[in-house]
């Protein structure tokens, strides 16, 4: 329509100037002009709208809408660059893996891992595929297995160019599969061999020496029975930590309220308090709290946390469980829920090791109160998922408080709309 209007706006200057100055009739003018624009309306086409399509393509066919959908529907995260390393596209998978990429940038700039940044580069110059796997510490860790395949296209003058398809595979489960099973057996070989070569003790005993002693069967039957439930709460936290351990590299997504959880948790532990002498203080909020959370992994945490608090810190005779607004590192607002004991504290050589597989501050004393000593690795465990963060303080003589701390982030706004 454009055209068509040049063209009339040129062909009536042309004819007014021939009838004022050139003794062209008005008329004739007229009919001149109707002609012309009869002409200029209709659609003529010049070129066959399939043979510019299929010129278009050919002239550059990565850079089409198809290719973009091609690359946006492969499930694994893929980034298409052109022959110097420049993204053409990426998929969303690819985008929220490495956030950096940004199309007509090169990709050496966002994906900073040098064993992606060597096999990139060997990929360029000798046009033959590459792979590589790399570590992903951000926000934890992955194991990643990347995929360079050179695709070969035609250009316009008959040539053939090269693009790069980068596709990214998770092998984290795999990993954590494997290092799920080592640590299984070395820690189950470990902590459950004491309990085991007790209960292999008593029944030597209770069929040589005391098969008629009544009193002493009874006595160590009731040892027996504590050494069983030992091993029973030592192989459930295992499979717990296993387990949170295996999926620590996807955030949960879905929406919970947090205070109903840690309620019922304190609700749960109401008759131990009691048989510990201890009162359990609740300061928590009427609103909801909601995040993106597993509910039972949530309630496993205040469970250890609690329970701990009542156990290690019976002597203080309270237990405080209170929650505040916060701030993270980044700025990031998030919301804390704080337990507090009384208690004896913890001595400050000890803290930073805490939340390590089996590591106690007295292992008698955790072995009587029944403790397993993966409490609290499953509580950083578990903090981790969530993408949240422990925080630990204690003064010798003034108890301890543990304090859990959750990201109000808006994904949970934007996932609950």
């Amino acid at each position: 329509m454009r055209r068509s209007a040049l063209i009339l706006l040129v062909a009536g200057l042309v004819l007014t100037a021939l009838v004022v100055f050139g003794g062209l009739q008005p008329l004739g003018a007229i009919v001149a002009f109707v002609c012309i624009t009869g002409a200029a309306l209709v659609p003529w086409q010049v070129q066959d709208p399939d043979a510019s399509r299929e010129t278009e393509l050919w002239a550059n066919p990565v850079e089409t809408e198809v290719a973009h959908a091609i690359v946006a529907g492969m499930p694994d995260p893929n980034v298409l660059l052109d022959r110097v390393g420049r993204v053409i596209h990426l998929n969303a998978a690819a985008a929220q893996l490495v956030p950096a990429l940004r199309r007509s940038e090169l990709a050496q700039f966002a994906l900073r891992a040098p064993e992606i940044v060597t096999a990139l580069r060997e990929a360029i110059a000798t046009r033959e595929s590459r792979r590589t796997t790399y570590l992903n510490p951000v926000p934890v860790d992955r194991w990643m297995e990347l995929i360079i395949t050179p695709i070969p296209v035609p250009t316009a003058f008959g040539g053939v160019d090269y693009c790069m398809l980068l596709t990214f595979h998770d092998q984290t489960p795999l990993r954590r599969v494997e290092e799920m099973r080592a640590d299984f057996v070395a820690n189950a070989s470990h902590e459950l061999r004491t309990p085991l070569a007790a209960l292999s003790g008593f029944i030597d005993t209770l069929q040589g020496p005391a098969r008629e002693d009544a009193r002493a069967r009874e006595r160590f039957l009731g040892i027996m029975h504590a050494q069983a439930a030992r091993m029973a709460r030592l192989i459930d936290d295992l499979l717990s930590l296993s387990r949170v351990e295996l999926s620590a590299h996807v955030r949960p997504e879905t929406i919970v309220d947090v205070v109903p959880i840690v309620r019922e948790v304190v609700d749960g532990l109401e008759p131990l308090a009691a048989e510990r002498h201890v009162e359990i203080e609740v300061a928590l909020p009427e609103a909801s709290v909601r995040i993106c959370g597993d509910r039972e992994e949530l309630l496993r945490l205040f469970e250890n946390l609690i329970e701990n608090a009542l156990k290690y810190g019976a002597s203080g005779g309270r237990v405080m469980v209170s929650s505040m607004l916060g701030v993270s590192p980044e700025g990031a607002p998030e919301f804390r829920v704080v337990v507090r004991d009384f208690g004896p504290g913890i001595a400050p050589e000890h803290l930073p090791r805490l939340t390590e597989r089996f590591y106690r501050v007295d292992v008698g004393d955790s072995r009587a109160q029944g403790g397993t000593g993966l409490g609290l690795s499953l509580v950083k465990h578990i903090l981790n998922r969530h993408r949240g963060r422990l925080l630990i303080e204690s003064v010798p003589g003034h108890g301890a408080s543990f304090t859990a701390c959750f990201p109000q982030a808006q994904n949970a706004t934007e996932a609950e709309n």
